[in-house]
């Protein structure tokens, strides 16, 4: 299948890697399948691009790899709507806010997308836990 992205331009993706939302992504109702894409060969950086619009992509990252002690519970809601079964079969991501200069680049650690690797169903879950914000800086300053 073919797709027009935001920064890849005209690409060839896999139909089986597609990650189906079932209600959307928050702000975005309608947007509900995307794919994961790299942002450079080291793929600390990912790009969320939606399948049908060009123009809404997102840069996600693992929290994981700059917050090692982020940790959550998932409401039960979340679990039964991915069909979840294990936590092996979880993968996270949080959204980026990127700056310039890109130091002061911050992530969404209240609203992390949880991806079931198995299925491919996806949601971006909000956090009700008051330690996590919508823009955390993923450099430590100075």
């Amino acid at each position: 299948m073919i797709i027009n992205t935001k920064y890849h331009g005209e690409l060839e993706i896999n139909q089986g890697e597609i990650l189906h939302f079932e209600k959307g992504v928050p702000g975005f109702p309608d947007e509900k399948k995307f794919i994961m894409l790299p942002l450079s060969d080291k793929q600390t950086y990912l790009i969320m691009q939606s399948v049908l619009n060009s123009n809404v992509a997102f840069v996600v990252t693992s929290p994981f790899n700059f917050f090692p002690d982020y940790d959550f519970e998932l409401e039960n809601s979340a679990v039964e709507e991915l069909e979840l079964a294990s936590e092996k079969e979880i993968q996270v991501y949080t959204i980026l806010t990127v700056s310039d200069p890109f130091k002061e680049t911050t992530a969404n650690l209240q609203a992390p997308i949880i991806i079931n690797n198995t299925n491919l169903s996806a949601k971006q879950v909000i956090l009700n836990d008051g330690k996590y914000k919508t823009k955390h800086p993923i450099f430590p300053k100075g």
